[in-house]
């Protein structure tokens, strides 16, 4: 997987590329803590991601759960694919996410 960051100011956005999955849902989790201080804005672009696994669920369900704390975060640009996987966890409830 590929993960491309872009810090503005308070806000991140984290693009996602490829697959995630058990071997690289660390490196997203890593990603975002070294990233964290002083963001109140995150957004996540998953426009490129191909597939998550429940490793990718659940770094994706702690960073809601960080930034609910600490201000906001949306994620973007979901495919159908992934959107499945969000409804059949019951993730579209917790996650606020943008059509």
């Amino acid at each position: 997987m590929i993960i491309t960051k872009t810090k503005e100011g308070n806000s991140l956005t984290v693009a996602l590329e490829g697959r995630m999955d058990a071997n690289s849902a660390p490196q997203l989790d890593e990603a975002l803590k070294e990233e964290m201080d002083g963001i109140t804005k995150l957004t996540i672009d998953l426009k490129n991601l191909a597939y998550t696994s429940s490793a990718g669920l659940r770094v994706l369900l702690l960073a809601q759960k960080t930034m609910n704390k600490k201000g906001g975060m949306v994620i973007r640009n979901v495919s159908e694919d992934i959107m499945e996987i969000f409804d059949m966890v019951g993730f579209t409830d917790l996650l606020n996410i943008e059509e």
